[in-house]
């Protein structure tokens, strides 16, 4: 955790390793009897594998004490099978440590996680939401109450911008330049900074939202709680989530993100601005992400630029 640190990883993915590390320990001890690196081979890590498949979400925690007070047994998806999306991530985050003792620390002379790949997760289609569910979900929060209105421009600033809900419900009004219609995300997944845009409609959404906030909040967030504190990602994704069930519209923040990158495209946006636009290393990772279009998308995009429609011939 301290080689991470020193390379200057995000706080959710230094998390993410030492409880999937935490986890992959108690494993080994209770069904092994391994306490040390160096015994540990790769049958182990593929038996480990095996185990996560058959074991359901949340049925194993670390914290006895933290699971008194958040109840995992009640969650909705309590006992369902683990996906392979997850099941990969474990498996990337035990082949990060290996790495790092056999080529950083030497500190095992053979290295467990060299003979197994990497688990290649299905990639789950994700639909392109229609602009009348758009207004169906946006209806549903009552924009009289603080709590409401905020949720309603959060989830049309998310639309608008492509940005992730963590960068946005860290910016405070700094952050916004009006003039060039610009944010400036200084929390980036990467580290590295950038701008996304909004709209003409959105920058009047905006000044009306900062007018009203004022008048209710001193907080330095742009997004804040009643309280003044930062509004935390999984309170809004149950709002969020909540108003979607009201209209039978199964909707959740990075499905915005999504659908912000699917309509730029279909409205002629090109990839280069995209990427940069989303914050990604290249066009190549953009393209991996978003090229789930179905056939009637991609139709409806060829019925737009077909050669025939567009010559007068």
């Amino acid at each position: 955790m301290l080689y991470g640190s020193s390379k200057n990883l995000s706080r959710k993915t230094l998390k993410s390793y030492e409880q999937t590390l935490k986890m992959f320990a108690i494993y080994l001890e209770e069904h092994f009897k391994i306490t040390e690196v160096s015994k540990v081979k790769s049958v182990h890590i593929r038996y480990y594998i095996k185990y996560l498949r058959e074991r359901g979400k949340y049925t194993v925690v670390l914290n006895e004490k933290t699971a008194k007070v958040n109840h995992p047994d009640h969650r909705h998806d309590f006992n369902k099978p683990i996906s392979d999306t997850t099941v990969s991530n474990y498996l990337r985050n035990i082949k990060v440590f290996f790495n790092y003792l056999y080529e950083v620390e030497r500190e095992i002379k053979v290295n467990p996680v060299e003979s197994i790949e990497n688990i290649k997760p299905q990639r789950k289609h994700k639909p392109l939401l229609k602009s009348e569910e758009i207004v169906k979900v946006l209806r549903t929060f009552d924009i009289i109450t603080f709590h409401g209105y905020r949720n309603w421009i959060i989830t049309r600033l998310l639309l608008d911008t492509g940005m992730r809900i963590s960068e946005c419900l860290s910016i405070t009004p700094e952050n916004f330049d009006f003039k060039n219609k610009a944010i400036l995300i200084t929390n980036s997944k990467n580290r590295q900074q950038r701008y996304v845009y909004f709209s003409f409609k959105m920058s009047r959404d905006l000044k009306r939202w900062m007018l009203y906030r004022d008048r209710y909040s001193s907080s330095s967030f742009m997004f804040p709680t009643i309280r003044g504190t930062e509004l935390e990602i999984r309170n809004f994704e149950k709002s969020l989530r909540d108003a979607g069930k009201k209209v039978n519209v199964s909707i959740h923040p990075h499905q915005l993100r999504n659908n912000f990158a699917k309509y730029y495209l279909l409205n002629g946006g090109d990839w280069v601005s995209l990427s940069r636009i989303l914050g990604h290393s290249g066009v190549e990772v953009t393209q991996k992400a978003y090229l789930d279009f179905t056939d009637e998308e991609i139709g409806n995009k060829y019925q737009q630029h077909s050669p025939l429609t567009n010559l007068d011939i």
